[in-house]
């Protein structure tokens, strides 16, 4: 398999089952929509954000079918103006490259720093699907098992409105 084995160790530990779903190279949405056809799950954009003093991180999960104001998004995060992230915070704070962002990187948060704020929506889904990693693959987790998982990094989280 693909991905962190770190990542499948806890999964394991967690006795968190998923389905693994091997591709080529899926950088961006536009590209991982032609794998994800056949897949019984809320396939998840995830965008990494830093605050204006790049003191705070923030995940940003929510259907890929959505569309995300960031100005829209500043207001209902409460957390002032946001950025896109640099490679170099993704890779300290995630220990991901872009194109392969997911919630499933919060295992190389060691320190709990990013926030993650998910949509509501999500909850209504019942199986959701992610990079493991890296984005030569894609893992179709049940949303509670996702929430265990969640449960288990420590990370700060909250479910909000963002449309």
């Amino acid at each position: 398999m693909n991905g962190s084995k770190e990542l499948y160790d806890i999964l394991e530990e967690l006795e968190i089952k998923f389905e693994y779903n091997e591709h080529p190279a899926a950088p961006t949405i536009e590209i991982a929509k032609q794998y994800w056809k056949d897949l019984d799950a809320v396939h998840c954009k995830n965008l990494f954000f830093r605050n204006h003093k790049g003191n705070r991180h923030y995940l940003v999960v929510f259907d890929h079918r959505q569309n995300l104001s960031i100005k829209a998004l500043e207001q209902k995060l409460k957390q002032g103006k946001l950025s896109f992230a640099s490679e170099k915070r993704m890779e300290k704070y995630l220990g991901l490259k872009p194109g392969s962002v997911s919630p499933l990187g919060l295992i190389n948060d060691k320190e709990k720093h990013v926030t993650v704020f998910f949509d509501k929506n999500l909850k209504e889904a019942k199986n959701i699907s992610f990079h493991p990693c890296i984005n030569t693959a894609s893992l179709v987790i049940k949303f509670d098992d996702f929430m265990r998982f969640m449960d288990w990094t420590g990370n700060k989280f909250e479910f909000l409105d963002l449309y």
